[in-house]
């Protein structure tokens, strides 16, 4: 099986024959790159597998997982190639890597919050945990995709007070609804606008760090 997308991994140093280990899938914001996003997470490389995957449409400077029509209106076509592709990723690291499936965590910002999201409800009980940063999840996902539960996830969610293009608002739609499905909802909106600031960023590696399991 081939990659679908170009990516970039972080092991732990000390590997050990026959152990699985917890992993971040890292989805960056449009315009962005892999590197953005999984630089928030380096420091925990040796307590996850960190995989940084790369968005396989250009857009600017940078790239990204589908199009948008407009405002809060992805193209469906690309974005439904897309969760389809990101599936079929987790599902070939998974194989490829020591990762413990059991242990699978989404991180995203902006578009790959998006994502995260959408991945976390569509996919259920394969997905362990969830970031998710200045993003929604759109109204199709809620009720044309199948929908699984959740009660068991735990999910970190964060906006900015000063985001002019996810503003709380879309936040707290999010944690309402999430909170009556997860087992678990923190949400938390900063001071700060699009952007993943320093305290979130301390923030989210810290919740992090308090969930990580490594098994023998």
């Amino acid at each position: 099986m081939e990659s679908p997308f170009f990516y970039t991994i972080h092991q732990p140093k000390s590997i050990k024959p026959g152990q699985k280990y917890p992993v971040i899938f890292a989805l960056h914001g449009i315009g962005y790159n892999e590197e953005y996003i999984v630089a928030l997470v380096k420091e925990l490389k040796d307590e996850f597998i960190i995989i940084g995957i790369r968005g396989h449409l250009t857009f600017e400077k940078g790239f990204a997982y589908y199009y948008l029509k407009g405002y809060g209106n992805p193209d469906r076509a690309l974005f439904d190639e897309s969760m389809k592709r990101l599936k079929d990723f987790m599902e070939y690291a998974t194989i490829k890597y020591p990762i413990d499936p059991e242990q699978i965590y989404l991180l995203g910002f902006s578009q790959g919050a998006i994502l995260s999201m959408s991945l976390a409800i569509h996919l259920g009980d394969s997905i362990k945990g969830v970031v998710a940063m200045n993003g929604y999840i759109p109204s199709f996902v809620k009720t044309e995709y199948e929908v699984k539960p959740i009660n068991h996830m735990s999910i970190f969610l964060s906006d900015g007070k000063f985001d002019e293009i996810f503003p709380p608002t879309i936040g707290q739609e999010n944690y309402d609804y999430l909170i009556e499905r997860a087992a678990s909802v923190k949400y938390t909106t900063y001071l700060a606008g699009h952007e993943i600031s320093k305290e979130n960023q301390q923030d989210l590696v810290s919740w992090l760090r308090e969930r990580v399991q490594v098994k023998s």
